[in-house]
């Protein structure tokens, strides 16, 4: 089963200097998984979940964290 680096994509996603390239790096990963056979499509769905899970709860966290400094204790 193949290995797929979602994280190196969000980073870019992040980092991109314009709508137009982020549509550029969403349309690299819509290639990628168009090019997948079934089975590879099953084992990137099952990646990509978990990665947006872990990161959902991160920003959950670190926003927490964040908004926990306006409040008294």
């Amino acid at each position: 089963m193949p290995e797929f680096d979602f994280k190196r994509f969000h980073i870019r996603s992040m980092n991109a200097g314009s709508d137009e390239e982020r549509a550029q790096i969403n349309q690299e990963l819509k290639d990628m998984y168009a090019s997948l056979s079934e089975e590879d499509k099953a084992a990137f769905n099952q990646q990509l979940q978990k990665f947006l899970a872990r990161e959902v709860s991160r920003i959950k966290s670190d926003y927490e964290s964040v908004h926990g400094l306006d409040r008294p204790n």
